[in-house]
């Protein structure tokens, strides 16, 4: 009896062992169709009488609606947001005639949405569902007839501050002269626009981690080599030296103690400028992403997976999402990133946890190509409570790494050629994105493995400050005999830790 219990029990394990391996971590539904009828104007109306939900901007309203600003103009509740059958979400038009609109964001009973002249504070007094009052919250920055003029935000950090972060003109009609374009700021009290840090050149995205501080995300382009997650915080240069003549305007809140000269390493750049702020995290071009979005945090209590604390970041050309592990050396922010979800079928721009905590991404190509094969979308993202095998977290040491892996690594799985590691920088210039420089092969040895099989030390010869390490694991399993969803890392090492 005992010998056929214990062969059920392998039996029994097997089986779940073979469900969980078909059964995905993450299961992403799209929630609208793939129709795009007439578009309707009516206050309430059920899928298939036709919206083209470009979405640009996400926010929960309670328990099941879900505010959506779409980029011609317009903010959506959708009310019973979070049914199984998108068939029973219902739809009404809260705002319109709004240009561009690209966040949004719950101010007490108000939503409080970007728009390319101003910040604007949306009212429904009567509370029918329809705002009934469009006020200027705040504004203060130029605008141009140059159609790479937006803003964003505003996104609330821990201390309650306001951040918005303004897009570089580009090409014709641009005027980035004057007006704080390039700048990232907070709201003040009277309604005008704190300008606090500067150097950018698109940041679409904007998310507070879980200790209240801001990030930003930025995009390949003219000063910027590669795809960067940013720590905004004021009296910070981002390296776009197309925002430097708003330094002269009499309220620019600190000058630079020295503009880092171009053609020179990126290391050599920052340490140039005491106010220059690297990367927290480079997204190494097309290897994460070509464009990044939104920054979301992941705090749902294990709801969304193991991997809390950590942000999300959406991805524009790719159609895809990336994930972002962050900790403090010498107090400065810095961290790994590691590809998430992809296939989604348009760009992703916008991020929402949900009441329920899944993940909703939004999507809209504005006209621009993305790898997904419609021009919009609305997907959610549900956790299967089926644990992936992945590399949770990478963590510097003083002589290499600690990789921390979200299920028990098999010891006989780190073998001699398992693990693979390269460095490399960029160099800082005003060209348009740059390649990878100064490649080198690094040489590493597997140290101890923890008892529970959980973390292992990578040693590693050769580290260099100021370089992105990329690692690659080949063969390397877990204890059941599952790959690695993504066998791939990139941790950004502005400093290397002290012993």
């Amino acid at each position: 009896m005992e010998m056929r219990r214990k062969a059920l029990a392998v039996i029994l394990l097997a089986v779940i062992s073979v469900v969980a391996a078909e059964e995905p971590a993450y299961q992403v539904k799209n929630l609208l169709s793939a129709e795009s009828p007439t578009h309707s104007r009516s206050t309430e109306w059920k899928p298939g009488e036709g919206i083209a939900m470009e979405v640009s901007g996400m926010e929960w309203l309670g328990a099941d609606t879900l505010a959506v600003s779409i980029r011609k103009g317009e903010v959506w509740l959708i009310k019973n947001a979070l049914a199984v059958d998108p068939s029973e979400f219902e739809y009404q038009l809260f705002a319109s005639g709004l240009h561009e609109p690209l966040g949004v964001t719950l101010e007490g009973k108000d939503l409080l949405v970007s728009q390319r002249a101003e910040i604007t504070r949306l009212q429904d007094s009567n509370e029918d569902g329809v705002a009934d009052a469009y006020l200027t919250e705040c504004d203060g920055w130029n605008v141009s007839g140059n159609y790479h003029a937006y803003t964003y935000g505003p996104e609330r950090d821990g201390e309650g501050n306001l951040w918005v972060t303004l897009n570089l003109g580009m090409g014709d009609l641009a005027n980035n002269e004057i007006g704080w374009r390039g700048w990232g700021g907070i709201i003040g009290s009277r309604g005008e626009f704190i300008p606090k840090a500067l150097g950018m050149r698109s940041p679409c995205g904007l998310g507070a981690n879980l200790e209240g501080d801001m990030f930003f995300s930025d995009q390949q382009g003219t000063w910027i080599p590669a795809t960067p997650i940013y720590h905004l915080r004021p009296g910070a240069f981002y390296g776009n030296q197309e925002s430097l003549a708003s330094l002269e305007n009499p309220a620019a809140p600190f000058q630079l103690s020295e503009i880092p000269k171009p053609n020179q390493t990126y290391p050599e750049a920052v340490n140039s400028s005491k106010e220059f702020m690297p990367p927290a995290v480079w997204l190494p071009y097309n290897k994460m992403g070509r464009s990044a979005t939104d920054i979301e945090v992941i705090d749902e209590d294990g709801r969304f997976g193991p991997f809390d604390g950590q942000l999300l970041v959406g991805e524009f050309t790719n159609a895809a999402i990336s994930r972002v592990f962050l900790e403090k050396i010498e107090g400065e922010y810095q961290g790994a990133c590691f590809p998430f979800l992809d296939g989604f079928p348009a760009a992703v721009v916008r991020l929402a946890f949900a009441p329920d905590g899944s993940l909703y991404a939004g999507m809209t190509n504005r006209g621009w190509s993305s790898l997904g094969n419609r021009s919009y979308g609305l997907s959610r993202i549900h956790y299967s409570g089926m644990s992936p095998f992945a590399m949770k977290e990478m963590k510097a040491l003083p002589d290499g790494f600690e990789l921390v892996f979200t299920k028990p690594v098999s010891l006989g799985s780190l073998s001699k050629g398992s693990a693979t590691m390269i460095s490399y920088t960029y160099e800082y210039s005003s060209s348009y994105g740059g390649d990878e420089i100064e490649t080198q092969k690094l040489s590493l040895r597997w140290g101890d493995l923890s008892i529970d099989g959980m973390r292992v030390k990578l040693e590693v010869d050769g580290m260099r400050g100021g370089y992105v390490h990329e690692l690659r694991l080949d063969g390397v399993h877990s204890v059941s005999g599952e790959i690695l969803d993504y066998p791939d890392a990139y941790y950004t090492l502005n400093r290397i830790p002290k012993p």
